[in-house]
């Protein structure tokens, strides 16, 4: 037992080597983990008291943990027996399918990513590109919302930029989780929305248990009172109009909602508008041509950094011109449930999107356009037009939402903003539209038409 064994040099390092790599792997590593660990979790308790809803357990529980959860649940494990029999196939390789998709839908939250630097960069790139304004903040009715209620925020789609946006405004009141589409699982965006929260989720080729799954997790999230932000519309609206309410997520929280036995849920809705929405050439042609389909590349987005970069070195940089974001009335879950309606899901998501309409923001550019498309032709048919429309609009109760209050402003703001991108000429004999302005100011109209348009005897009559 005491005889010397002799080694050479190389099989001594590799026997150290192999020790130093047992040590770092079952003493150093999760000492390190569990003190790191511990430094989160005080510093998320700390952000909680400076949250209007604080970051609940779920949302903070380990990404495997709740993968695992997801794919023993019940529900899930019902779903994968029938899609083992309904393909042909053992149950073991649909239940491996089943934690595929529980894997791509987790997000894997993590606050220092969000409150450390995602807020900041929403809040940079915000004010970098727009004057961001709070049309109508509805402190008082959000501030009543009961404190165990989940709050979903539920919102126009106009841009992409709305992501960024609401991010950075709610801010103070929670972190919230987005359902986002494909276009963004490349890398590096992959990484970045699932340390934000953000959830993917298959806009095509899914089937009933991918919906299962996704449908489970979603109302794990609810139950649990993780806040969350809902795109209703489903993509981005091509025509500038708010679009017809698409129900998957809305159907998913409803069917596993039980007044009386589930926290409540409260629907927030939010406007956004813009004065310029990055994509607008993109979906006007995209509407124009009946595709839906947006192929993400990231040539575009280093193009237009380097151009604004540009810009701002020559000094002839300036902003988007206006952002404005309202929050409308909430709408509890318990007091939806208690009225009665044909078709609960169609009913939910026409109220939802009703609210939004009611308290959409007019900014310079959209108001301007839709005065130029109902027929000015100069500045004071413009200026008179929009005077009697807005007018109108207020004595039918809609909360027209004027920056500075100064409709002259507004107007000349809104005027230079499409001559400047070559849209509009304004001689001696009026405005002049070219063809992809004329498409422009349509766009933008719609925004704001269904506040500023005469109701129809129809609409009086519904």
């Amino acid at each position: 037992m005491m005889a010397t064994v002799e080694l050479p040099v190389w099989a001594l390092i590799l026997i150290l080597a192999f020790a130093a790599v047992a040590a770092l792997n079952n003493v150093l590593v999760p000492s390190v983990r569990w003190f790191l660990r511990r430094r989160l979790e005080r510093a998320v308790e700390q952000l909680n008291t400076r949250l209007t809803r604080p970051i609940q357990p779920f949302k903070l529980a380990r990404r495997n943990d709740t993968v695992l959860r997801l794919i023993y649940d019940p529900e899930v494990a019902r779903a994968i027996v029938e899609h083992a029999k309904t393909n042909g196939i053992r149950e073991d390789v649909a239940a491996q399918t089943a934690e595929r998709y529980a894997r791509e839908i987790v997000p894997g939250f993590s606050a220092f990513a969000y409150f450390g630097f995602a807020i900041r960069a929403a809040k940079f790139l915000s004010q970098s590109l727009y004057r961001v304004r709070l049309a109508q903040g509805n402190d008082a009715a959000l501030e009543a919302i009961d404190p165990e209620a989940t709050v979903i925020f539920v919102m126009n789609h106009r841009s992409n930029m709305d992501y960024v946006l609401v991010t950075w405004l709610a801010a103070e009141r929670s972190a919230l989780a987005y359902a986002v589409g494909e276009w963004a699982r490349v890398w590096p965006l992959r990484q970045l929305v699932r340390a934000m929260g953000g959830y993917f989720i298959r806009r095509r080729h899914n089937n009933p248990l991918y919906r299962k799954v996704l449908a489970r997790y979603v109302q794990m999230a609810t139950e649990a009172g993780v806040t969350q932000a809902v795109f209703p519309e489903g993509g981005l609206s091509q025509t500038g109009a708010m679009g017809k309410p698409k129900l998957g997520l809305i159907s998913y929280i409803l069917d596993g909602f039980v007044p009386g036995s589930s926290r409540d849920v409260v629907f927030v809705p939010v406007a956004l508008n813009y004065d310029r929405v990055m994509e607008d050439r993109t979906l006007i042609e995209a509407h124009a041509n009946g595709t839906r389909r947006f192929r993400f590349s990231l040539k575009p987005i280093w193009r237009y950094v380097w151009r604004q970069t540009w810009h701002r070195i020559t000094g002839r940089f300036h902003r988007y011109g206006y952002a404005a974001v309202s929050f409308g009335s909430p709408l509890s879950l318990t007091d939806f449930m208690a009225l009665d309606h044909e078709d609960r899901p169609a009913a939910l998501g026409v109220e939802l999107m009703a609210r939004i309409g009611q308290v959409m923001p007019v900014v310079p550019v959209p108001l301007v356009a839709h005065g130029l498309r109902d027929g000015a032709r100069n500045r004071a048919e413009l200026r008179d037009l929009v005077a009697r429309q807005v007018r109108e609009a207020k004595s039918r109760g809609t909360a027209v939402h004027i920056p500075r209050n100064d409709l002259d402003y507004t107007v000349e703001v809104g005027l230079r903003a499409l001559i400047e991108r070559g849209m509009l000429s304004d001689g001696p004999e009026g405005f002049v539209l070219n063809p992809e302005g004329a498409a422009l100011v349509a766009y933008y109209a719609a925004s704001v038409a269904h506040l500023l348009d005469e109701p129809t005897l129809e609409d009086a009559a519904g």
